[in-house]
């Protein structure tokens, strides 16, 4: 089997929302693994001095519509949230915390948080509402609680991140396909079409 896909995202992000209901299947039709890598987008709109997308003039007011529509195109359920962006550092840490024990917990678990904000609204920065996800698949909450301040989860997700910046990470989705960076959302077809041919 080839190598893994790896994905890197941030749980505020609605592209990477739509990809993380993709990805996993996309990869299973070419025999691929995906890596799933939470990080903190932040971090990389403050290395390329990127604002917020819903505040830039005219490309804001676009973004909500293709956010939507983006969704509607993939068969995904979506409602903007109330509350935009949101801090998702307890999130993340939360998810490697859970691979270093069930990778596959852990996957279940980003997948219902990010429901949890782009479907239901709820409030993933804190870590209460993340327990109750938790509890929801069987999973130890207050265990959870402790596991995300621990200093090696937290210096995990740094790590993390700067390696996300290191591969050349410039917004989020951002998938590296052998060697081959592929950055949005948007990008899912050519890397079905790498998956396919092999590269182009």
């Amino acid at each position: 089997m080839s190598e893994p896909i790896e994905f890197y995202f941030d749980f505020s992000s609605p592209y990477s929302y739509i990809a993380a209901e993709v990805i996993d299947g996309l990869a299973e039709k070419y025999g691929r693994k995906v890596k799933w890598r939470p990080m903190l987008l932040g971090v990389v709109f403050q290395k390329t001095g990127q604002p917020l997308l819903v505040n830039v003039p005219l490309k804001g007011e676009y973004s909500l519509r293709d956010f939507a529509r983006s969704a509607r195109y993939h068969g995904v359920p979506f409602t903007f949230p109330a509350k935009f962006p949101m801090s998702t550092v307890s999130a993340a840490r939360a998810y490697y915390w859970l691979h270093g024990q069930d990778c596959q917990k852990a996957r279940d678990f980003a997948r219902a948080v990010f429901r949890a904000y782009w479907v239901d609204g709820r409030d993933i920065s804190d870590l209460a509402v993340l327990q109750d996800i938790a509890a929801a698949l069987g999973i130890d909450g207050a265990a959870l609680a402790a596991g995300v301040s621990t200093p090696e989860i937290k210096e995990r997700l740094k790590a993390e991140t700067d390696t996300a910046l290191a591969k050349g990470m410039c917004g989020a989705p951002y998938f590296v396909v052998d060697n081959e960076p592929f950055w949005g959302a948007d990008r899912l077809p050519q890397i079905e079409k790498w998956l396919q041919t092999g590269g182009f």
